[in-house]
């Protein structure tokens, strides 16, 4: 695997959530707050803008609609005939800020609930959880005990989800029973600060370490399998797309945690062809 990244797309605030789908990579701008598409030949399309909150995640619903998360005010909106409509309101289940949100092949998507509101406050513990909304908008809660769950992954067969866990610097691996419902199968890896993560068809997890300046391949026994460094640039998140799925796309910042605070922020998306194409969602 050549290591070589290809710049797409340069000069953005803080590009999260890159979702592949119908041909171009999908992603928000969190601090522009805007929903954005770029497609192979680098053409950038801005399809809508939030106004009131910061989107983060994204999902793919399987008719094709886009679902935005909204981070503060709790919500999923839906991204359709070139507007946005509430798709489902999480302000009564949420015990925290909402960060990533993940749609399987089924229309159920899978939220990430802080259980704090951010900025994280000092010992916050492991206090995260993971909210299932179902296709007919009813909400639970499918996991919690999380430290600060990020990135989330779905595999194909809908029978595995990956979450990154932020504090806890590892990946907490789960089987999805058939009505959505998640049960812990254990924890792996030690990546730094882990963020955005996508699954590919050998079962490992390429994970955005933000303090590492690195994106991770990371095998189901925890192994390290390859690294990608973007050295001095927050690494944020990462897709696999393209025509066979083997276009890893990475999504990173100039930025510091004190810059973050101050609202500066340099974004970009690189490219790089991998060996292992992607599986699931995203």
């Amino acid at each position: 695997m050549s290591l070589q990244l290809k710049t797409v797309l340069d000069g953005g605030r803080y590009f999260e959530g890159p979702r592949w789908h119908d041909g171009r990579l999908w992603f928000v701008d969190c601090m522009a707050r805007t929903l954005l598409s770029i497609g192979p030949a680098g053409d950038l399309q801005q399809h809508a803008a939030v106004t009131d909150d910061t989107p983060c995640g994204l999902g793919v619903l399987p008719d094709g609609d886009i679902v935005v998360l909204t981070m503060f005010r709790k919500r999923l909106l839906r991204f359709a005939d070139g507007k946005l409509s509430l798709y489902a309101d999480l302000s009564q289940l949420a015990t925290g800020t909402i960060d990533d949100v993940i749609i399987d092949g089924q229309g159920r998507a899978y939220v990430g609930d802080l259980g704090f509101d951010l900025p994280p406050p000092e010992g916050r513990g492991a206090v995260g959880r993971i909210i299932l909304v179902e296709p007919d908008g009813r909400g639970r809660v499918v996991a919690d005990g999380l430290r600060f769950p990020n990135g989330i992954a779905v595999s194909s067969d809908h029978r595995r989800l990956v979450v990154a866990e932020m504090d806890g610097a590892d990946l907490a691996d789960y089987d999805i029973a058939p009505d959505g419902s998640l049960s812990l199968r254990g924890r792996f890896g030690r990546i730094s600060e882990p963020d955005g993560i996508c699954l590919d068809r050998d079962g490992a997890v390429w994970v955005a370490s933000f303090t590492e300046d690195a994106f991770i391949r990371t095998g189901r026994d925890g192994k390290e399998l390859a690294r990608i460094s973007v050295p001095g640039r927050r690494a944020l998140a990462c897709a696999l797309g393209g025509e066979e799925r083997k276009t890893l796309f990475c999504l990173s910042a100039e930025t510091s945690y004190e810059d973050l605070r101050k609202g500066k922020s340099i974004s970009r998306i690189d490219v790089i062809e991998v060996g292992t194409a992607g599986d699931g969602y995203p």
